[in-house]
């Protein structure tokens, strides 16, 4: 499928009447990010002291409805300058599972992804993130695409959520990366529902489309009381995945968590998450305070996180290698603080820490509304640990070099249209 084909698609909707059943919407981003890597960085060997980016995105969502059918499409429009896309040009292999270029769609079954320009410091790439048709009625949802589910109950970690996770450590959250799938729900009488999801995905050494890269899963969602619940059960990359979660209300907060079983061929994994969440008002501003746990059964055991260390462990290298999985220890813990500054300006203080290390990441986020079409995201970040710690910086594969980074700073602008 040509790109360039979809995107006069998209573009030739823009003379469409107001009163008419289709949709075009989208935003253009531009951004700063500047990092600072420490003496003893095997980063430091490729980019010097900082690496300074600018980055464009230009993202169009068509939508079009006729009557019980609908079609979503989503093109992006990616512009790279800087350090970043020169240095990771030739990062390490093992540097590849912390520190990931581009998008790309090398695992799913459509490759809808082309790099244009790769060039010095400059790259250009554009893609289709969203490409689906659907089918509704009153009690049935079907959508066959490229599309985003989100399932589970972590505000931070989400070992429910099978398919393309946010990283906890992502500032824009805005959209989840699609994926090429079929997604069916049904709702019963009751308000329960259920909800499947079958994943196509290729192999990533051979290109062939095979049944043990694919994800199949069943979700149920119920009521019970002023409770909720969440009942999974799957098979994902030929690995039997099963979940239970819910949420309730308790003295004016709201507690939710997962528990989630993997069985591999090697062993019998599980992942628990448990948070708490609570809103108030201090010094007359509006708070909304989160604070999770959350055990990754998958992780190191000893506390080595270096390239060898964790290819001894090939059930959780696989999942970093996927991108669906951002932790290597075992024991961590989240919390963040929302604050309203005013109405149209909040803060946000927020820690991932790593128990075990002990070492974390303290980012402070803000965003400022400007007009009713402008927004201003940013982020400063500190890594914190000694070396060889998780956030500090885990071993390279050099001795003496470790793959961390420093403070660092995210600046975006945002204009919605």
């Amino acid at each position: 499928m040509r790109l360039s084909a979809c995107l006069l698609l998209l573009l030739g909707v823009a003379a469409i009447a107001d009163d008419s059943p289709y949709e075009l919407t989208g935003h253009t981003k531009f951004r700063f990010v500047g990092t600072t890597f420490p003496s003893d960085s095997v980063l430091r060997e490729l980019a010097g002291s900082e690496s300074l980016d600018l980055e464009g995105d230009l993202r169009l969502n068509f939508q079009a409805s006729s009557d019980r059918w609908t079609f979503d499409a989503a093109y992006q429009l990616f512009a790279l300058y800087g350090d970043r896309v020169e240095y990771t040009r030739n990062l390490p292999p093992a540097a590849e599972l912390f520190f990931r270029r581009f998008p790309d769609d090398e695992r799913r079954l459509f490759n809808l992804t082309k790099v244009m320009h790769d060039r010095d410091k400059e790259a250009l790439l554009h893609r289709l993130d969203r490409l689906w048709v659907g089918y509704s009625s009153e009690k049935t949802v079907v959508r066959l695409g490229r599309q985003a589910i989100t399932w589970g109950n972590g505000l931070f970690y989400a070992p429910m959520d099978l398919v393309n996770p946010f990283d906890p450590a992502t500032i824009d959250t805005e959209y989840k990366a699609g994926d090429d799938m079929l997604y069916l729900q049904y709702l019963q009488d009751n308000g329960n529902d259920f909800q499947a999801a079958v994943v196509i995905r290729r192999n990533l050494l051979s290109g062939d489309v095979e049944s043990e890269e694919a994800t199949v899963s069943l979700k149920y969602h119920g009521f019970a009381g002023e409770s909720e619940y969440d009942l999974l059960v799957a098979e994902h990359y030929d690995d039997i995945v099963v979940g239970i979660g819910g949420a309730r209300s308790l003295g004016g907060a709201v507690l939710s968590g997962d528990i989630v079983v993997t069985g591999t061929d090697n062993d019998t994994y599980l992942q628990v998450v448990a948070n708490w969440n609570y809103s108030w008002t201090w010094g007359g501003k509006n708070v909304s305070g989160a604070l999770e746990y959350y055990f990754n059964g998958f992780g190191q055991t000893d506390g080595r996180y270096d390239p060898l260390s964790l290819a001894a462990n090939p059930d959780l290298f696989l999942r970093l290698a996927r991108g669906e999985m951002f932790t290597v220890g075992r024991h961590y813990l989240a919390g963040s603080m929302m604050i309203e500054m005013s109405p149209l300006w909040t803060l946000t203080p927020t820690v991932l820490m790593n128990v075990a290390d002990p070492s974390a990441l303290l980012q402070l986020v803000t965003t400022r509304s400007l007009s009713d079409n402008l927004t201003f995201l940013g982020s400063l970040n500190l890594p914190l640990g000694p070396n060889g710690s998780e956030f500090g910086g885990i071993e390279s594969e050099t001795d003496g070099l470790y793959l961390s980074s420093g403070p660092g700073i995210f600046a975006q602008l945002a204009w919605y249209f």
